[in-house]
C-alpha cells in the first residue's frame, strides 16, 4: 500500500455513506442488480446521463478540509461593528451555543409535523412566540420567518388580503431599513402594488391599503407613530411597524401605538451576525388576522388523554394544502434561530433583557453627550442605540481613523456618520469612539453622572413583558442546561434514528461540516462590512458557486435566496425579468404538473403568474399530450413550466427532454424544482436536461441541517441568458462573482448572500466528498431507495415505478387499499412508527393516503432493515385488525403513540404492554418515549391558543 493510500484522503466518503461494500453487494443482489452501474442504467434515462467525471477536485480528508476553510476564514477581518441597520454584535450565552446551536439533538430534527415526537422544540417555539407577543404587545405571533425584509414583504401581502381599501397603493416610511425597502420593491412589482415612499407623517394622507413604518427609524430616531397610525387606519389601511426587538424593552410597544402588525428580526437576541444570516424574523399580529397570516404558528391543544400538548396550528393556510390560494409560499422558517432567540429571553429573563437594553442605550446616550460636549452636532435628540453625527468635512478622516482602529461605522453621506451601539460594546469602545469623533479623551464617569434621558416620557415603556414563569425560572446555568436537555429528550432527531421523509433528504449533517459555522471569522461579520474585510467570505462563496455550477451544469449561481421557496421565487423572478427585457411582459402563464409541491403554484401566484395545471398519466408521469396541448393553447403567453425532476412521484420520467423542448418551442422557460437534486448529482445535470433555472436546497442535497424547520438555503443556478436578471442588493452591491452581471436588480432577501454563515457546511461537504464521492452518494441514494422499495413491496403496494420497475431516490407506498379493508390510515401508521422509534415518512404527499419514503445514502443497511422490520410488523398488526383479532377502534395503531404516561396507567386494552411499547426486540435497546399521546388537531384549531399555558399544564 502506497504512502498516499495510507493517508486515505477519501476516508470521509465512507463516513458519509451508510452501507459498506459488503452491504452494497447484498442489497444489489436482493434487488436483482449486477452492479451499481446496472441499477443506474435501469433507473435514469440514457439520453440524460452525464457520463463524464464531474469537473470537481478529488476528495479531501476532514482534517485537510478544515485546514483549507480555516485558511479561507482567516482572510476575513473581524472589526468591531457599529454599522447597525438591523445587524448587531451580541453575546450568545455559551449554554445555548453548546446545547442548541452545536447540538445535533436540536439541529438535525425536522419541521414538527409529527407533533407527538416534537414537544421539546414546539415548547421552545411557543416560548419564542410568547416573547414576541410580550415585546410587541400584539395578540399572536408566528414561529418565525426568513428575515426582516421578507417579513415586511409578507406583511404587505397580508395587508392587501385584509384591507378593504380598493387602491393598490402601499405606503413605506422613508426611514425603513434600505435592505427591507429593496425586498419590498421586488415583491410589490409583480403583485401590481404602487409603492409610495415618504415621511411617516404622510402615512394617512391617501387611501393606502397598508403602511410600513420603522421604529426606531433607519436614522436611529425614535418617533411617536401613534398619530400616523391612527390616520392610516381611519382610511382603512393596515398599520405595520418594523420594530427593533431589543429597543422594545425600553420603548412603548407597537400595539400601544395602534399597530395591527409588528415585524422585525430577533437577531439581537443572541444570534451571530453571520454576514447576514441565518436569523429568525418575527411576525406578530392581531387575533382577527390569524387566518390570513403567513408562516407557521404553534398552538396549544390536548392529547387523547386530555393532557396539554403542542402542535402546528391552522395548517390549512399553508402552501402544501392550499397551493396557489395559500397565504404565502413559505415552506422553511428559521426554527433553530427562533429557538435560540427564545432561549436567550428565557435565560436572561425580563430583568436581564432590560439591563442589556439599558446598557446599550446608555452607551449611545453617553456617546452623544460626549460628542456634543466637544461641539459635535447630533442629528436626533431621541434615539435608542443609533447616533447620527454631522461630521462635515471631517467625515472621511474620522471614518478612516475608526477603520484603522478596528471599528466599522456607517457612512450615511459625505457629511454624516452613524454609530450603532449594541450588547457587545464596552466602556473602552465608548471612550475610543468619543476620542475618534472629538479628538479628546472623555471622562466617562462624569458623563454618566450627568447623563439625562433622551427617550421622551410618552414613548418610554411602562407595560410589563416576559412575565410568564418560563422567563423567570431558568437563570442559573444548571437550571438552563437541564431545561434544554429536558426539551431535547422529547424530540426525535437524527441522532436517534433515521428520518425517512420523502422529498426532504434527511441525510448526515457531519460534525466537520458544522464546525466552521461558529467560528468568529464567519459569525462576527456584518453583511455590509467593507469588502476588504470579507475576502474570505467571497472566496468561500465563489468557491461554492463554482462547485454548484460543476454539479448542475449552469453558467451562473445566485447565492441570495435563503430557503427553497425563496429560490423558487428568485428563479421565477429572473424568468419574468427576462421576458420583460424582451418586451414580452404579457407572458404570464405558468404550467405546473398536478403532482408538484405546493410551493410551486404558491410561488407562481406571488409572481403574478396564472397557474395552468398539467395532468399526469396513470404511471405518475407528466402527460406529454396534455402538456403539448396546453403549451400550444397558451403559447403566446407562456412564461414558464415548473417541473420537479425526478418527479415528486419518485421516478425519472423518460420524456423529460421532450417536455423541456415543448416549453422552449413556445417561448417559455423551464424552471426545475431542485427538491430532488439528491438523485441527480454526478449522474445527470439539470442544465443538460433542458432546465433554464433551478434552485438547489442546500439543506437537503448539500447537508445543511434542517434545524427543526430551518434554516435553509436555496441558491439558484441559471443559464447565461438569465444571469443578468438574478437578484443583487441595494445596500451591498455585489460587483464580483456571478451576480456582478446583474447590476441594478433588486433583492429577494435581506442580506446579499442570504444565510451566508451556513454556506461553509455545503462547501465542506463537496470538498470532502470530491467528484467521485458526490456521485457515489447519489448512486447509494438510488440503491437504498430501491432496496427499501423491494423489501416493502411484498407487504405494501408501491404506487409508482419507472420504466424498468425502479424508483429514484424515494418510493411511495399506497395505504388506501389497507384503509378500505381495515380502517387503518396513513396517520395511524405514522403514529405507530413512533412506538418503534421512527419518525414517519412523508404523509399524503404528493398523493393523499400514501407514505413517501426517502432513506438517503447516509443510512446503513442495518438502519434500513430496522425500519423495514418496523413496517412489516405494522403490516402484520393491520392484518390483526382486519381479521377482527383487535377491535377496529381499540388496537395498537389507533391508540398510537403510546406515551411514557401509559406504562404505569391502568391497562384494559386487548393487547399487551409489550406489544404497545416494545413491539420488536431492537426497540428495547434504544427506546424513544413520546411525551404525549395522539394530539387532537381539531380541538387545537377550534380552541386556538398560541401563547404559553401555565406551567402546571406541562406537569
Amino acid at each position: 500500500m502506497s504512502l498516499s493510500t495510507l493517508f486515505n484522503h477519501e476516508e470521509f466518503i465512507a463516513r458519509h455513506i451508510g452501507p459498506n461494500a459488503a452491504d452494497q453487494a447484498a442489497m444489489l443482489a436482493q434487488i436483482g442488480a449486477d452492479s451499481i452501474e446496472y441499477l443506474v442504467a435501469q433507473t435514469i434515462p440514457d439520453d440524460i446521463r452525464f457520463k463524464q467525471k464531474l469537473p470537481l477536485p478529488d476528495a479531501v480528508s476532514e482534517v485537510d478540509a478544515l485546514a483549507k476553510i480555516r485558511a479561507i476564514a482567516a482572510k476575513n477581518i473581524v472589526n468591531k461593528s457599529f454599522i447597525g441597520l438591523g445587524y448587531y454584535p451580541n453575546i450568545t450565552p455559551n449554554v445555548i451555543l453548546r446545547n442548541v446551536l452545536e447540538n445535533p439533538g436540536w439541529y438535525t430534527a425536522y419541521t414538527p409535523y409529527q407533533a407527538e415526537i416534537a414537544q421539546g422544540r414546539l415548547e421552545a417555539l411557543l416560548n419564542y412566540q410568547q416573547m414576541i407577543i410580550d415585546m410587541t404587545g400584539l395578540d399572536l405571533a408566528n414561529a418565525s420567518l426568513l428575515d426582516e425584509a421578507t417579513a415586511a414583504a409578507e406583511a404587505m401581502a397580508m395587508a392587501r388580503r385584509i384591507s378593504k381599501v380598493k387602491a393598490e397603493k402601499f405606503f413605506v416610511d422613508e426611514q425603513v431599513l434600505p435592505q427591507t425597502l429593496d425586498v419590498v420593491k421586488t415583491r410589490a412589482q409583480y403583485f401590481g402594488f404602487e409603492l409610495v415612499i415618504g415621511a411617516v407623517t404622510a402615512a394617512g394622507d391617501d387611501d393606502y391599503f397598508g403602511a410600513l413604518l420603522q421604529y426606531p427609524g433607519a436614522d436611529g430616531a425614535v418617533r411617536d407613530l401613534t398619530a400616523p397610525i391612527a390616520a392610516l387606519k381611519a382610511r382603512g389601511g393596515v398599520a405595520i411597524v418594523a420594530a427593533d426587538l431589543l429597543a422594545l424593552a425600553l420603548l412603548k410597544s407597537p400595539a400601544e401605538m395602534g399597530a395591527d402588525v409588528a415585524i422585525g428580526s430577533s437577531q439581537r437576541f443572541g444570534i451571530p451576525m453571520g454576514f447576514g444570516g441565518p436569523h429568525a424574523a418575527y411576525f406578530a399580529f392581531k387575533d382577527e388576522m390569524k387566518r390570513s397570516a403567513p408562516g407557521r404558528i404553534i398552538g396549544v391543544s390536548i392529547d387523547a388523554k386530555g393532557k396539554t400538548a403542542l402542535r402546528m396550528a391552522l395548517q390549512t393556510r399553508e402552501q402544501h394544502i392550499r397551493r396557489e390560494k395559500a397565504n404565502s409560499n413559505i415552506c422553511t422558517s428559521q426554527v433553530l434561530l427562533a429557538n435560540m432567540a427564545g432561549m436567550y429571553a428565557v435565560y436572561h429573563g425580563p430583568a436581564g433583557i432590560k439591563r442589556i437594553a439599558e446598557r446599550t442605550h446608555r452607551l449611545a446616550s453617553l456617546f452623544a453627550q460626549g460628542v456634543r460636549a466637544q461641539g459635535g452636532k447630533i442629528l436626533h435628540d431621541a434615539f435608542f442605540d443609533t447616533v447620527q453625527v454631522n461630521t462635515g468635512a471631517q467625515t472621511a478622516s474620522i471614518y478612516a481613523a475608526a477603520l484603522a482602529a478596528g471599528y466599522n461605522l456607517l457612512q450615511v453621506s459625505a457629511s454624516v456618520l452613524s454609530v450603532a451601539f449594541h450588547e457587545a460594546a464596552s466602556q473602552n469602545d465608548l471612550a475610543t469612539l468619543i476620542q475618534l469623533f472629538t479628538g479628546q479623551s472623555a471622562d466617562l464617569a462624569a458623563l454618566d453622572v450627568a447623563s439625562s434621558e433622551v427617550i421622551p416620557a410618552a414613548l418610554q415603556r411602562t407595560s410589563a413583558y416576559l412575565t410568564h414563569p418560563v422567563f423567570n425560572r431558568y437563570h442559573t446555568e444548571h437550571e438552563m442546561l437541564r431545561y434544554l436537555k429536558r426539551l431535547e429528550n422529547r424530540d426525535l432527531a437524527m441522532n436517534h434514528s433515521m428520518i425517512s421523509l420523502g422529498s426532504c433528504t434527511m441525510k448526515l449533517n457531519a460534525t466537520s461540516e458544522m464546525i466552521p459555522v461558529t467560528w468568529a471569522e464567519f459569525g462576527n461579520i456584518h453583511p455590509f462590512a467593507p469588502q476588504a474585510q470579507t475576502v474570505g467570505y467571497f472566496e468561500m462563496i465563489n468557491g461554492l458557486a463554482d462547485q454548484l455550477k460543476a454539479i448542475t451544469g449552469f453558467d451562473a449561481i445566485c447565492m441570495q435566496p435563503n430557503s427553497g421557496a425563496q429560490g423558487e421565487y428568485a428563479g421565477l423572478l429572473a424568468i419574468r425579468r427576462y421576458h420583460d427585457s424582451r418586451n414580452e411582459a404579457h407572458r404570464d402563464i405558468c404550467l405546473i404538473p398536478k403532482s408538484a409541491h405546493g410551493t410551486n403554484p404558491a410561488t407562481a401566484q406571488m409572481m403574478g403568474l396564472k397557474v395552468v395545471v398539467v395532468d399526469c398519466d396513470d404511471s405518475g408521469n407528466v402527460d406529454l399530450a396534455d402538456l403539448k396541448a396546453k403549451a400550444e393553447l397558451h403559447g403566446a403567453n407562456l412564461a414558464a413550466l415548473m417541473l420537479t425532476y425526478p418527479s415528486t412521484h419518485g421516478v425519472f420520467e423518460t420524456a423529460v427532454k421532450a417536455i423541456c423542448a415543448t416549453v422552449h418551442q413556445f417561448g417559455g422557460q423551464v424552471y426545475m424544482d431542485g427538491a430532488n437534486l439528491n438523485a441527480q448529482v454526478g449522474l445527470t445535470r439539470p442544465a443538460d436536461i433542458g432546465a433554464d433555472v433551478s434552485h438547489m436546497n442546500l439543506h437537503k442535497t448539500f447537508c445543511i441541517p434542517h434545524g427543526g424547520g430551518g434554516p435553509g438555503m436555496g441558491p439558484i443556478g441559471m443559464k447565461a441568458h438569465l444571469a443578468p436578471f438574478m437578484s443583487n442588493h441595494a445596500v451591498a452591491n455585489i460587483d464580483q462573482g456571478d451576480a456582478s452581471v446583474a447590476q441594478g436588480q433588486s433583492a429577494v432577501s435581506a442580506a446579499p448572500f442570504g444565510s451566508a454563515s451556513i454556506l461553509p457546511i455545503s462547501w465542506m461537504y463537496i470538498t470532502m466528498m470530491g467528484a467521485g464521492g458526490v456521485k457515489h452518494a447519489t448512486e447509494i441514494a438510488l440503491l437504498n431507495a430501491n432496496y427499501m422499495m423491494q423489501q416493502l413491496s411484498a407487504h405494501y403496494p408501491v404506487l409508482y415505478t419507472g420504466a424498468n420497475g425502479r424508483v429514484a431516490h424515494e418510493c411511495i407506498i399506497d395505504i388506501r387499499p389497507l384503509k378500505a379493508a381495515s380502517g387503518i390510515t396513513e396517520v395511524d401508521i405514522a403514529k405507530r412508527l413512533m412506538d418503534y422509534g421512527f419518525h414517519a415518512p412523508t404523509m399524503s404527499f404528493p398523493v393523499a393516503g400514501t407514505l413517501m419514503i426517502e432513506p438517503t445514502e447516509s443510512e446503513s443497511k442495518a438502519e434500513l432493515d430496522r425500519f423495514i422490520a418496523a413496517m412489516i410488523s405494522i403490516r402484520q398488526e393491520i392484518d390483526q385488525v382486519q381479521a377482527g383479532v383487535w377491535p377496529a377502534e381499540n388496537n395498537p395503531l389507533k391508540n398510537a403513540p403510546h406515551s411514557k404516561n401509559d406504562i404505569a396507567a391502568d391497562w384494559d386494552r386487548p393487547y399487551s404492554r409489550e406489544v404497545a411499547f416494545f413491539p420488536l426486540p431492537y426497540v428495547l435497546d434504544n427506546k424513544f418515549w413520546p411525551s404525549v399521546n395522539r394530539i387532537d388537531d381539531v380541538y387545537g384549531d377550534r380552541n386556538l391558543i398560541c401563547a404559553c399555558p401555565s406551567m402546571d399544564q406541562y406537569e
